[in-house]
């Protein structure tokens, strides 16, 4: 059982419609919801079968009606305090997800059956939860409450989720009564010695966890008897870390048992044996409990370490698992990571050279930040297994490189397509040679000419065609100068937007335009250049800054020569990635102003009369031509918002961007809307996957529309948009008609 207290997947407010509460069943994969008032006492649930119980008795049906209306009000819930083992006994075949319940009814956690693990203050560990990265300061303080502090500040800084410490009651925990025992053996008089030089007192102790709580860092701390249990316990510790020492000390398993806090277990000094019996024994006591594979020799030789005992830990104890590590260096920990740990504990130290055991086997600020670093790059290659699916990068490589089933004569609609008709030609923005055989006998849904690419819709009876929209502000689709009267000429489009590469920039747009248009335009700057010069002009580079202050005019340039033959536009904007990347990593926030001030400076010197750059928001991870790339200016709607206020430059709201910045930085779409709402001259209005999944089919990602429509009707009310749908174009716009064709429902046009 793992006890969940991040619940947003699992919470909906009663007044929240029915709509809202199936896509969060969906989201949280447990085929039901809990349902909460305003103030957040639990008052119902909604699960599948209710859903279905409702719809049947329902003479007609409305999923925007409030979830209250169709909600389950015998819901059976556990007070959060409860024992492990009664909330277990409430599982069944038809219940595993259990809501708990703070003293006032508020619904504060879920317990979910089939998953093991942990909760430990904002952080879940379980099987699918990023590792649980301990830094174990110890003793390592020497005794010195200021270093101590300073410790948790450099652990905030190295990406801690947690820091360790430990407490001692001398007097019951060693055999003498002191600290001094002259019959002791040499080890056990040097440890005394070290404890009862460097040992913090215990208000210092409480005062650094208060500092830790105030820095947002979880505090730990293992307890070496039951009076310091006594005193963690009367202060309200959220969980406890057992000793390599302790884990066969049944009298203190107990006790921590009962004290219903998770538990941290390290194994080091035991067999397999005293393992299973010490795990056994703690499950029995209903304690929820890691265990952590450790070897307890300072320093640890590689030899001795044995990673691979991490599957048979898991076996034996049926426990997540995680790995405290006393070698010297970051590679093992990192590869425990690979190998299923999900707590990794590591020493902390500022200086290895200190008096003490720990500290020669501790890692530095600085290489415990590397550690984090290679950690969280490990897992996020590690992904999720399942079925393997095409990443964003490698579809726009197969788009370059792949090759596609392409049609090597004339064929009028209602043809059967035949072999010696199909050709396999590169690039790969067609059908995949795979489909070659389904292809083959079927009637042509379409007319085709020679040279043109069969597509997935090809192998359906009927075709996406276009038609008239109806929208409650002007909409657009992007366009090419070579494509956009055919797909212009398909619908009542107010405007285009011209999506500029750096050829294109050398036509003569009256090649292509005989006359003027009558609708509008907007730009959109190539953000590659010849030379593989990528737009930025933000560059710590004074000759690639000063290039793209040239480019950029050229674009100007060219879209003052477009305005004779779009008069109906009279400051047409150019949608610019002003630039602010970097290839090895996201910058300091600190350093982002003066970034910033670059922007301002390299369009200063640019000239814009009648025409209007607008900046476009971005992802943290955009795709450039030479692959992903950190993004740092204008991610954030506040720094966005700012900018405008001090440059008056107004935005090219990507819906796509933005939602990728809210998944990665735990951001609400609706709140950034808000935000920038006002600066917005244009959108991109497209659905995004995750934190780098961009412009994929609208309706397919994570953007809730009804809300972006409520919200963009009341913050950017009558901004043009344009589907910014990845190769929507393909197949003379299949994919923008229908992004346009989902979207209607929600900018309708009021009659």
């Amino acid at each position: 059982m793992l006890i969940k207290r991040k619940i947003s997947d699992y919470l909906v407010f009663e007044n929240e419609s029915i709509l809202k509460a199936l896509e969060k069943i969906n989201r949280n994969k447990n085929r039901i919801v809990f349902i909460v008032s305003e103030s957040g006492t639990l008052e119902g649930a909604l699960s599948d079968g209710d859903f279905r119980r409702w719809l049947t008795s329902s003479d007609a049906y409305d999923l925007n009606e409030p979830v209250s209306v169709a909600m389950n009000r015998r819901v059976v819930s556990m007070p959060i305090d409860s024992a492990r083992d009664k909330i277990e006994s409430l599982f069944d075949k038809s219940v595993d997800l259990i809501p708990l319940v703070d003293a006032s009814s508020r619904l504060v956690a879920v317990a979910v059956e089939k998953e093991k693990g942990i909760s430990i203050g904002k952080h879940t560990i379980s099987e699918n939860s990023p590792a649980y990265l301990i830094a174990e300061i110890g003793n390592n303080h020497n005794g010195d409450i200021a270093l101590a502090k300073k410790m948790v500040d450099l652990a905030v800084g190295a990406g801690a989720d947690c820091v360790k410490f430990q407490m001692r009651d001398m007097a019951s925990l060693y055999k003498s009564g002191s600290d001094k025992d002259d019959s002791a053996d040499l080890g056990a008089q040097y440890t005394m010695d070290l404890l009862s030089k460097f040992q913090l007192k215990t208000d210092e102790l409480i005062e650094v966890f208060d500092y830790c709580k105030d820095k947002g860092l979880t505090p730990l701390c293992t307890p070496w008897d039951i009076k310091s249990l006594e005193v963690l316990e009367n202060y309200g510790m959220e969980a406890y870390k057992v000793a390599s020492a302790d884990f066969t000390n049944l009298q203190l398993l107990e006790a921590l048992a009962a004290t219903g806090k998770p538990l941290i277990c390290s194994t080091g000094m035991c067999t397999e044996a005293e393992i299973r019996q010490s795990s056994d024994f703690l499950k029995s006591k209903g304690a929820q409990s890691v265990v952590l594979h450790c070897n307890s020799t300072y320093p640890t030789p590689f030899k001795d370490v044995n990673l691979a005992y991490l599957k048979r830990l898991e076996e034996v104890t049926g426990c997540l698992v995680g790995y405290s590590g006393h070698e010297r260096g970051i590679s093992v920990p990192v590869a425990a990571v690979t190998m299923g740990a999900k707590v990794v504990e590591k020493h902390f130290t500022v200086d290895k050279g200190m008096e003490g055991n720990d500290h020669k086997v501790s890692l530095l600020p600085e290489e415990f930040k590397e550690m984090v670093k290679q950690i969280r790059e490990v897992e996020e290659a590690l992904g999720a297994g399942g079925e393997r699916v095409i990443t964003q990068g490698e579809m726009i490589n197969r788009e370059t490189l792949a090759k596609s089933l392409v049609i090597n004569c004339d064929l009028r609609e209602g043809e059967v397509i035949t072999r010696d008709m199909i050709d396999v030609k590169s690039p790969g923005q067609g059908l995949q040679p795979l489909y070659l055989d389904r292809l083959v006998g079927r009637k042509a849904n379409r007319a085709f000419k020679q040279g043109d690419f069969f597509y997935e819709s090809d192998l359906k009876d009927q075709k996406i065609m276009a038609r008239d929209y109806n929208f409650n502000r002007p909409f657009g689709i992007p366009v090419r100068y070579h494509d956009y009267e055919k797909l212009a000429s398909q619908t009542n489009l107010d405007f285009v937007e011209f999506h500029l590469s750096y050829q294109d920039m050398e036509l003569d747009p009256a090649d292509f335009f005989s006359a003027p248009q009558s609708i509008g335009f907007a730009v959109h700057s190539p953000e590659l250049f010849s030379g593989d010069h990528i737009l930025d002009l933000a560059s710590d580079s004074v000759q690639h800054r000063d290039r793209s202050i040239k480019e950029l005019q050229r674009v100007c340039d060219v879209t003052r020569g477009l305005k004779k033959f779009f008069p109906i536009t009279e400051r047409p904007v150019i949608v610019v990635n002003a630039g602010g990347f970097r290839s090895t990593g996201f910058v300091e926030k600190s350093e982002r102003p003066a970034m910033y001030e670059e922007i301002a400076k390299s369009l200063a010197e640019i000239d814009q009369s009648g025409v209007e750059i607008i900046i476009q928001t971005m992802p943290p991870y955009p795709w450039h031509f030479g692959g992903q790339s950190y993004h740092n200016l204008f991610v954030d709607p506040k720094e966005i918002d700012d900018f405008y206020n001090e440059h008056g430059y107004r935005i090219c709201y990507d819906v796509s961007h933005s939602m990728m910045a809210c998944n990665y930085y735990n951001w609400k779409l609706a709140e950034f809307t808000k935000t920038v709402g006002h600066c917005i001259a244009h959108m991109h209005i497209v659905d995004a996957l995750g934190v780098d999944g961009e412009g994929v089919q609208i309706g397919e990602g994570d953007v809730d529309f009804k809300e972006l429509a409520a919200d963009l009707k009341e913050y950017a009310p009558n901004v043009q948009f344009i589907p910014e749908v990845w190769q929507g174009h393909k197949n003379e716009g299949e994919g923008f008609w229908l992004a346009l064709e989902f979207l209607e429902a929600y900018f309708l046009k009021s009659a």
